[in-house]
C-alpha cells in the first residue's frame, strides 16, 4: 500500500513540476510577446506608391494644349501603428518633368511642382504641350519623370530616415479623329474709321462631319471691334470633312487705327457624329482693314475781290481705296467777310483715284481785307453701304484781291463849251470775270452840267469786252471854265441771273469857253436890240 502511495506521490510531483514548467514557459513567452509588441509600435516602415492619371487625355491639333496630370499615392505601409502611416507613405516635394521625344508633340512646361501627395490627397499640375496641326489621329505616349522625397523609417525616439527617388512613368494622350477646323481666309471691306463686314472662311480639316457649329471670333486689339464688343459668334449648320463655309460678321475699325494686320482668336464649338459636344480652340487668323477714305484738292484758283462775288475753283480727287458715291464738296469754314453763296456743290460719284472739277461761288464783303485766306473744306459722300460720311481734313489757300470797278468807263471827248450841248461817246468795258447781260447805264450830272439823254443799254458783255454808249451832255451858259464831275452806274444781270447794281464810277468833264467870243445869249440880245433900235428910228422918220 505504501509503495502505491509513494508512486502516486511521485506521479503527482511530476505532474506538478510539469505544470510549473509549462507555466514558466508561458510566462516567458508572454513577456517576450509584450516586448516584441512594444518594438512594433515604436518603429514605422513604409514608402509612397505614386501613379499618374490624365482625366482628359484628348488634345487638339494646331494649338498649345493644357493637359492636367494628377498624381495619386496608394502608399505601401509595412510596419507601425495606423497613426504613423502618413509619416512613411507621404511623398513630399513632388515634381514632374515630361518629355515627348518619341512623339510629334513638344512639351513647353518644363519641371512642374506638385507639392505633397498623400493617399487621401492627390496632387496635380498642368502640362503645356504643343500639338502640330497636321498630326495624325491616334494615341501618343509621353514619358514623365516623377521626383519626390519621403521618410521610409521613423521611430518614437525621433530617428527619421529620408530618401529621394525619381520614378519613370508615362501618360497617354489622344488625338481623336473628330472634326477639326481651320480658318483658311479672312477679308473685310471695312475701312479705318468706318464700319463694314468681315468674311471668314472655315474649313473642316478633320475626318468626321460636324454639326451645330458655332464659330466665335475675338479681336485681340481695340482697333477692331464686333459691333460694340470684342467678339461675335456665327452659326454653321453642318460641315463635312474637307468642306468649307463662309461666315460674315459686322465690324467697326476705330479712327486713327494703323493699316496693319490684326489678330483674331477663333473658337469653334460643335457636335460630333455621336452627338458629343466638342470645342476646337486652335483656329486663328489675321485681318487687314482697308485704308481710310481720303480726299485731296488741287489746282485751286479764285477770282475773289473785296466787295464782289467770285468763284473758288479746284479739282477734288478720291484718294481712298473704294468708290465714293454722291460726292459733295462743302465749305465748312465760318467767316464774316467771305461767305459762300452756295455752301456745297455736287460732283457725282468718284471711283478710287478719280478726280472731278468743282466751283464754289463766294461773296466777299466790302469790309474784307485784300489778303490771302485759308478756307476749310469737307467732302461729303456715301460709302459702299450707302451710308453718309464726311471727310473734313481739307484746307485751301486763296487770294482776295483789292476792290475794283465792275465796269471801266472811258469818255472819248471830255470837253464841252459853256452854253453848249454835246453828244458824248462812252466806252464801257466789262471788268468782271464773268459775262453780264442786260446792262443799263445811267449818267448823273450836277449843275452846271445836265443831260437830256442820260440812259443807255447793252444786251451783253463778255469779260473784257467793250461797248460804246452814247449820252447827251450840256453845260449852262454861265458855267465856269473848269473841270466838273459826272458819274455812271450800271444795273446788270450776272451769270446766275441775279440783278446787280455796280459801284458808281466818276468821270471828269472839262467845261471851256465857247469859241467866237460872245455867248449865244448875248448875240441874241444884241440882235434883238439892233432890230428894236432900227424899228424905232424908222417910226420916227415917218
Amino acid at each position: 500500500m505504501r509503495s502505491r502511495s509513494v508512486l502516486a506521490a511521485a506521479i503527482g510531483l511530476l505532474v506538478l513540476s510539469s505544470s510549473v514548467g509549462l507555466a514558466g514557459v508561458g510566462l516567458v513567452q508572454t513577456v517576450a510577446g509584450q516586448q516584441q509588441g512594444t518594438a512594433t509600435t515604436t518603429v514605422a516602415h513604409g514608402e509612397p506608391d505614386l501613379n499618374l492619371r490624365v482625366p482628359n487625355p484628348i488634345v487638339q491639333p494646331g494649338q498649345t494644349n493644357e493637359v492636367t496630370v494628377q498624381v495619386t499615392n496608394r502608399g505601401e505601409f509595412e510596419r507601425g501603428t495606423s497613426d504613423m502611416r502618413d509619416a512613411v507613405t507621404t511623398a513630399r516635394n513632388v515634381e514632374i518633368e515630361a518629355e515627348a521625344d518619341d512623339t510629334p508633340f513638344t512639351v513647353r512646361s518644363g519641371t512642374l511642382s506638385v507639392g505633397p501627395v498623400t493617399a487621401m490627397k492627390p496632387g496635380e499640375a498642368p502640362l503645356a504641350i504643343d500639338v502640330p496641326a497636321d498630326v495624325d489621329a491616334g494615341t501618343y505616349t509621353i514619358d514623365v519623370d516623377v521626383t519626390y522625397s519621403y521618410t521610409y523609417r521613423e521611430s518614437l525616439t525621433s530617428n527619421v530616415y529620408e530618401r529621394t527617388e525619381t520614378d519613370s512613368m508615362s501618360i497617354d494622350l489622344v488625338v481623336d479623329d473628330d472634326a477639326r477646323f481651320e480658318i483658311v481666309d479672312v477679308s473685310t471691306d471695312a475701312q479705318i474709321g468706318d464700319t463694314g463686314t468681315l468674311a471668314a472662311t472655315v474649313k473642316n480639316i478633320g475626318d468626321e462631319t460636324a454639326t451645330d457649329i458655332g464659330v466665335t471670333l475675338e479681336s485681340l486689339s481695340s482697333g477692331v471691334v464686333f459691333g460694340e464688343t470684342t467678339q461675335d459668334t456665327a452659326h454653321i449648320t453642318e460641315l463635312q470633312a474637307n468642306e468649307t463655309a463662309t461666315v460674315v460678321y459686322d465690324v467697326s475699325i476705330q479712327p486713327d487705327t494703323s493699316k496693319r494686320q490684326y489678330m483674331l482668336d477663333g473658337t469653334v464649338s460643335f457636335k460630333t457624329a455621336d452627338g458629343l459636344q466638342r470645342v476646337d480652340k486652335s483656329p486663328a487668323a489675321g485681318v487687314i482693314p482697308l485704308a481710310e477714305q481720303q480726299f485731296s484738292v488741287s489746282d485751286v484758283e479764285s477770282d475773289l475781290h473785296v466787295g464782289e462775288e467770285g468763284d473758288i475753283r479746284g479739282v477734288v480727287t478720291n484718294d481712298g481705296p473704294t468708290a465714293a458715291a454722291n460726292v459733295v464738296v462743302t465749305v465748312t469754314d465760318e467767316s464774316r467777310t467771305v461767305v459762300p453763296i452756295e455752301r456745297s456743290v455736287a460732283v457725282g460719284t468718284l471711283e478710287s483715284g478719280e478726280s472731278a472739277p468743282f466751283r464754289l461761288p463766294v461773296d466777299v464783303s466790302g469790309e474784307a481785307e485784300p489778303i490771302n485766306r485759308t478756307i476749310d473744306l469737307g467732302v461729303q459722300y456715301r460709302n459702299t453701304d450707302f451710308e453718309q460720311r464726311l471727310y473734313e481734313d481739307l484746307e485751301i489757300v486763296t487770294e482776295v484781291d483789292e476792290q475794283r470797278d465792275q465796269f471801266l468807263v472811258n469818255v472819248t471827248d471830255r470837253e464841252i463849251a459853256a452854253g453848249g450841248e454835246e453828244t458824248i461817246d462812252v466806252e464801257v468795258t466789262n471788268n468782271l470775270d464773268q459775262s453780264v447781260t442786260d446792262i443799263e447805264a445811267s449818267l448823273f450830272a450836277d449843275e452846271p452840267l445836265d443831260s437830256s439823254d442820260d440812259e443807255a443799254f447793252v444786251k451783253e458783255l463778255e469779260p473784257g469786252e467793250t461797248a460804246t454808249m452814247t449820252f447827251a451832255l450840256s453845260a449852262d451858259e454861265g458855267a465856269t471854265a473848269k473841270t466838273h464831275p459826272i458819274s455812271f452806274d450800271f444795273r446788270y444781270d450776272d451769270e446766275s441771273g441775279t440783278s446787280k447794281l455796280s459801284d458808281t464810277t466818276r468821270v471828269a468833264i472839262d467845261v471851256v469857253e465857247s469859241e467866237g467870243g460872245l455867248p449865244v445869249s448875248t448875240i441874241v440880245i444884241v440882235g434883238l436890240t439892233i432890230v428894236g433900235s432900227g424899228a424905232f428910228i424908222y417910226q420916227q422918220r415917218r
